[in-house]
């Protein structure tokens, strides 16, 4: 098995938050020498409309994504998906049934309150930190045996500014790990988080290691919204996933698993 790098988490202009064009971000991921490239722009939903890309837009983003696949068919594989926030209630069936490669399942909102927005930041000034985390931790796991799903993004997401809860980070996530791990899902090594004030990759290493343990998959993931930021982290996502035992990781096509060596 011919050993490939692989970046299936990033973003474009569509989602309002992201900067620079399609082709820029897969130049640059040639450049860096990727083999297989995902854009998984953040869904549609009823619900803090202006950070994702419109259910109006939905088409043209498909559209845009399979025409850079066939346009670059012969220097980089182009995958298709979305990132799909949990947030029961406002999920809906033309994102969940989309015709793509996958789909990224992440919990960016607690009640609503998203936790990682530095826009709403005060709100952790007014809430007991293990309870965040445990609350956090228990979406986490809803997500998961929803079965909607094919990726657990950046799992432990709600340690961006720092914040830290005083019991065991392993203890509060194992239940959402476990549930991973029946699910037949694929843990996310996301490199975002060394841009952020936490300075480190979701997982952390001691999860990594307790997902490790637990057999479950996993993939990469750069989470870029400018095309400086493509494969930004990747070689130490990789180097984690090697030092904790991790020798395969795991990419789709039409929401079908492929295993490829790293």
């Amino acid at each position: 098995m011919k050993t490939k790098k692989i970046d299936l988490h990033n973003h474009t202009v569509r989602c309002n938050h992201a900067e620079g064009t399609v082709e820029s971000y897969i130049e640059r991921a040639i450049d860096l020498g990727i083999d297989i490239y995902g854009f998984s722009e953040h869904a549609p939903m009823d619900f803090d409309e202006g950070y994702r890309v419109s259910f109006e837009e939905m088409k043209a983003y498909e559209t845009d994504i399979l025409r850079a696949r066939e346009t670059y068919a012969d220097r980089i594989d182009i995958r298709l998906g979305y990132e799909v926030d949990w947030l029961p209630g406002h999920m809906d069936e033309r994102v969940l049934n989309a015709g793509v490669d996958f789909l990224i399942g992440s919990v960016h909102f607690i009640d609503k309150w998203g936790f990682d927005n530095p826009e709403f930041i005060g709100e952790w000034h007014e809430r007991d930190v293990d309870t965040v985390w445990r609350n956090y931790f228990e979406a986490v796991t809803a997500m998961v045996r929803s079965g909607h799903f094919d990726i657990v993004g950046h799992l432990d997401l709600i340690k961006l500014f720092g914040d830290w809860p005083t019991t065991d980070v392993r203890a509060l996530a194992r239940p959402a790990l476990e549930a991973i791990a029946r699910s037949g899902m694929v843990l996310e090594i996301n490199t975002a988080g060394l841009r952020k004030p936490v300075g480190e990759l979701y997982p952390a290493r001691p999860l990594l290691e307790e997902a490790h343990a637990l057999k479950i998959p996993v993939t990469f993931g750069s989470d870029a919204h400018a095309p400086g930021q493509v494969g930004a982290g990747l070689e130490e996502a990789y180097a984690l996933a090697r030092a904790v035992g991790y020798t395969e990781a795991v990419t789709f096509q039409n929401r079908q698993p492929q295993m490829i060596k790293f």
